[in-house]
């Protein structure tokens, strides 16, 4: 688990792509700090294991899934990435919950000013993430924490602040970038509890398991001992 909030940019030093798999491998500093074989590293908000690291780099796989759904299969020797160690238990939690786990793509439509400022709108690729995009609401784009400051129902909008812009691979997005997007895991499990179907009681089966299901109802809560 992650918490949004950039601790480096690197830059892809070298990127091996057979089919729809790749091998980057990534400079870095301060992400290799105690680092170890297996370790989770974010690069651009994907979380990706460490498969081999020394003094200033290291290797990850990118597996087919992610290659398909990510921004990664379009990065570039030289291209900036944004860099985060998985969250130590105990850490100040200063963004939100972001898991590595994108949910798509969007393109960066305008880059505007607004005082001191900068504020990027982006369209998702897939319009239906919009239905997980909230006004204030946070959203993870290449592994940085945002909020959310206005939607569309086809786009929405953050304000980034100088200090954010200064120190992460946004200051180098212009309009018609491609970003990854990650929206709110709270919002996504709410969503699939509230709307998916839930297998009633007398057709689980009965080997002592308990049974995960959506549509949660009155009924169901009663059910469950909650009332």
């Amino acid at each position: 688990m992650f918490t949004g909030l950039i601790e480096e940019v690197g830059a892809l030093r070298r990127a091996y792509q057979q089919g729809e798999a790749m091998l980057l491998t990534i400079e870095a500093s301060r992400v290799l700090e105690g680092v170890a074989l297996g370790d989770s590293i974010a690069v651009n908000g994907v979380c990706l294991t460490v498969t081999e690291f020394n003094r200033s780099s290291f290797t990850v796989d990118v597996m087919p899934q992610t290659f398909r759904h990510t921004n990664l299969k379009d990065t570039r020797p030289g291209e900036k990435v944004n860099l985060e160690r998985a969250m130590q238990v105990g850490q100040r939690f200063g963004g939100h919950i972001v898991q590595g786990h994108a949910d798509g793509t969007g393109t960066i439509e305008s880059r505007t000013h607004d005082a001191n400022a900068v504020v990027f709108t982006i369209r998702p690729h897939d319009s239906a993430l919009m239905r997980y995009v909230i006004a204030q609401g946070s959203v993870t784009l290449d592994g940085i924490s945002l909020t959310v400051v206005s939607r569309d129902p086809h786009a929405f909008s953050v304000s980034i602040i100088p200090h954010t812009l200064k120190e992460t691979a946004l200051q180098g997005k212009q309009p018609g970038s491609v970003i990854n997007i990650e929206t709110d895991v709270l919002g996504k499990y709410i969503d699939h509890l509230l709307h998916e179907p839930r297998v009633p009681r007398e057709e689980q089966p009965n080997d002592g398991r308990s049974r995960s299901g959506g549509g949660v109802t009155a009924a169901f809560l009663a059910d469950n001992g909650f009332f």
